[in-house]
């Protein structure tokens, strides 16, 4: 039987456009700084006004630990420790795993707040840390910076002995930055996501449940002017030293974002999907 070639390579794909997006991003002198020193207590803010509204994903979750309390979970890239404190309140014991020093200090300031003694802390990013075994591995929201997305799932599955779950955001196919992948890129995928992603673990041959949660899309994004928003754009494309695009770009922002109490609206576009997997026993 031959080989099946993908007409996609969905892992390198996933490579390229966390590249980019590293490549956009990047300020000078600054790669290594922890780009959440300023903005880890709004951060937390925005997440719990988000889980103000109850979602099926957390309910999902909820209900699998609760038939197995016993579980010990490893949170991947725990940030301010919204998951953790949560996971923490249904199982044994929690290793929240982040490698933003501001991060872990909201973390530990709110894993106190919630007074939980079964929760183990740790600083490094997950493919640089060293945990042993745990029956659950959860991410939410932070695989984005890792370009090889193979090796980031393996070492998830290694250090599984019973599931993953993988929490992606899901933009919508017809959003305005998928219009603009297309013309930039001939593709609609402006970053790494929950597309990208799932046909990524299919062609690492992981047939991976998915649930997508039912709380609608993600806070539109907002903009004060069209030349803000163009810079944005740009900055996500790597494109600051480039004008090749710019044309197409403003006209696609002018038509398609709304203008509401004097700021620039995006239509919202995303949402988050729950990926998950059973581990199979060796």
């Amino acid at each position: 039987m031959q080989a099946v070639e993908f007409v996609t390579d969905w892992i390198k794909l996933w490579c390229e456009l966390v590249e980019a997006q590293h490549e956009g991003w990047q300020v000078e002198g600054q790669v290594d700084a922890d780009v959440w020193r300023a903005k880890a207590r709004a951060y937390h803010e925005t997440v719990m006004r988000r889980w103000a509204t109850p979602d099926s994903s957390r309910d999902f979750i909820a209900a699998d630990l609760n038939l197995h309390s016993n579980d010990t979970v490893i949170d991947v890239g725990a940030g301010s420790g919204s998951w953790t404190v949560f996971l923490a309140r249904m199982v044994r014991h929690v290793t929240a795993i982040d490698p933003s020093p501001a991060m872990l200090e909201v973390l530990h300031e709110n894993v106190a707040a919630a007074s939980l003694s079964n929760v183990s802390i740790m600083e490094g990013g997950w493919m640089q840390v060293n945990v042993a075994p745990h029956d659950v591995v959860l991410c939410a929201h932070a695989i984005y910076g890792t370009a090889d997305i193979q090796a980031f799932v393996k070492k998830m599955e290694a250090a599984a002995r019973r599931r993953c779950y993988l929490l992606l955001r899901t933009p919508l196919p017809n959003g305005v930055m998928a219009e603009a992948a297309c013309h930039i890129w001939g593709q609609p995928y402006d970053s790494a996501n929950f597309q990208v992603a799932y046909n990524a673990l299919l062609q690492m041959g992981i047939c991976a449940n998915v649930l997508f949660e039912d709380s609608g899309c993600w806070q539109p994004w907002t903009n004060a002017s069209l030349d803000e928003a163009l810079a944005d754009v740009k900055r996500r494309f790597a494109l600051q030293d480039s004008s090749e695009h710019d044309v197409f770009l403003r006209d696609l922002l002018d038509r398609r974002l709304v203008r509401e109490q004097g700021q620039l609206v995006w239509p919202g576009a995303t949402r988050s999907a729950l990926v998950y997997w059973d581990v199979r026993a060796s």
